[in-house]
């Protein structure tokens, strides 16, 4: 795991913006499309309001949540409203976002469409202080499952303690991961990442599916 603290904030989000931007035009340098996965929370919006102005061939980017609350696509918590309202506007606007809603299809139909996106060039996830990042959650009934190595792309996981049952990137797909960045801050979130670094088992910090080849960016 390699951590960068930061005094502040506004100095986190301005430098993993453009820390996120190179990494797209580097990939893009590389691909004819590329897939980038962003989580969804109060925490990242001031990230995605400086990503959406830089200079990109963002046409050839799509945008994918790394999770989703089965709400409707306008609701409060929805990830899709916040990455559209925020991220996909601006110079941003000409990216193709890709829903983690189920279709008429179900979820075969969204796994294959998911599936076509992969793998992911750039991935910033959260993480709570229970240890979960995206939906993957300790104590989930599905989360096994979601963490094997044969997992399916997407799987709609019941987060327990939660109001609605969730969609979210399963761990191949996270670990596949060209770039991993987690966002984090406070105090209470930095012991976490710290507790999760020493219990290394998914099972119970699904963070430790990505961390030890992520960079984590903390400020109080």
């Amino acid at each position: 795991m390699n951590l960068i603290e930061y005094p502040d904030l506004e100095m986190l989000i301005m430098d993993l913006a453009n820390k996120l931007a190179g990494e797209i035009k580097n990939a893009l340098f590389h691909e004819d499309r590329i897939t980038i996965a962003l989580p969804g929370g109060t925490t990242p919006g001031p990230l995605y309001d400086d990503l959406c102005g830089a200079s990109l061939d963002w046409d050839r980017v799509r945008v994918i949540p790394t999770d989703e609350r089965l709400v409707p696509a306008d609701h409060p918590r929805s990830n899709e409203a916040l990455l559209k309202a925020r991220l996909l506007t601006g110079k941003a606007s000409d990216a193709r976002f890709i829903s983690l809603r189920p279709g008429a299809d179900g979820m075969a139909g969204l796994t294959e469409r998911v599936k076509r996106t992969l793998p992911l060039s750039v991935a910033v996830l959260g993480m709570g202080e229970d240890l979960h990042t995206a939906s993957l959650f300790p104590g989930a009934p599905e989360l096994e499952a979601a963490l094997a190595s044969d997992a399916p792309p997407v799987m709609q996981i019941t987060p327990p303690e939660e109001p609605e049952a969730r969609i979210t990137l399963t761990a191949p797909v996270l670990k596949g991961a060209l770039n991993t960045h987690v966002l984090i801050t406070g105090w209470a979130k930095r012991a976490a990442v710290e507790r999760a670094r020493e219990m290394e088992d998914s099972r119970l910090a699904p963070i430790c599916t990505v961390l030890k080849d992520a960079t984590v960016h903390w400020t109080e």
